[in-house]
């Protein structure tokens, strides 16, 4: 699912913001405008900005003030926009930490354009980090899941092929070991929103999952059931960076 990028546009010319507004709508994009600091910081606080468009020469403040204080708080990308021509503006805003710079008047396409083109790095640096912080691989029980190519291997390196759900079903076990887990609560943490599934189509999922890591699956050691309240994950679980 596509989710619209949230533009906050800081500018003292109501009817630049104006016409930034309507341009960027129509390229599903959300637009919320503010013509000077108090309205800027008003607008972080209660909602999620995606990228800044902050003009340079306020009338009441100044955009350079604005800028260092964003990069201090917030690693928000910023677009700063300004009149003046000058290369000692657009360094010293770049060494700011501003992420691109266009002179007035801009055309609108090249903006969106560059609007676009550090959303999509943002976004390309956001998932890569938390590919870093994610685990590699979970081990227990003498198995090893591999949260990336989602391969479940034993350890003498017999491999088990998970169906999607099944890896699902354990992903959501192994992020919660020693703790009772629902039928509901398990459908709610390995199915997706769409899923028409019932809560007992956890228990057929449960039998296949025992059939594939279970020495003895008709006496599991790893998945028990807890009578009247779900399932329980009797392992230690190790995380491999």
């Amino acid at each position: 699912m596509n989710i619209t990028r949230h533009i906050l546009v800081v500018d003292d010319d109501a009817d630049l913001r104006r016409m930034v507004a309507e341009y960027l709508s129509g390229y599903d994009l959300r637009v919320t405008d503010a013509p000077d600091g108090t309205a800027m910081r008003e607008v972080m606080a209660r909602e999620v900005v995606d990228l800044i468009l902050l003009d340079l020469k306020l009338s009441s403040e100044d955009g350079m003030h604005l800028a260092r204080e964003l990069r201090e708080t917030s690693s928000v990308p910023i677009i700063i926009l300004t009149g003046r021509n000058d290369d000692v503006d657009r360094i010293l805003s770049l060494e700011l930490g501003a992420d691109d710079y266009l002179t007035k008047p801009f055309n609108l396409r090249e903006l969106l354009a560059r609007i676009r083109t550090i959303l999509r790095r943002t976004q390309a640096h956001s998932l890569t980090e938390q590919q870093a912080r994610s685990p590699r691989a979970l081990r227990f029980g003498g198995w090893e899941l591999d949260m990336r190519s989602r391969r479940l291997v034993s350890g003498d390196g017999v491999r088990a092929e998970l169906t999607h759900a099944e890896f699902s079903l354990l992903a959501a076990f192994l992020g919660a070991p020693k703790r009772i887990l629902s039928r509901e609560k398990l459908l709610q943490l390995s199915r997706s929103p769409d899923d028409d599934a019932v809560d007992r189509s956890i228990d057929v999922q449960i039998l296949r999952l025992r059939r594939k890591i279970e020495s003895d699956p008709s006496r599991p050691k790893l998945l028990l059931t807890q009578r009247g309240a779900g399932y329980f994950f009797d392992s230690q679980v190790e995380t491999v960076v």
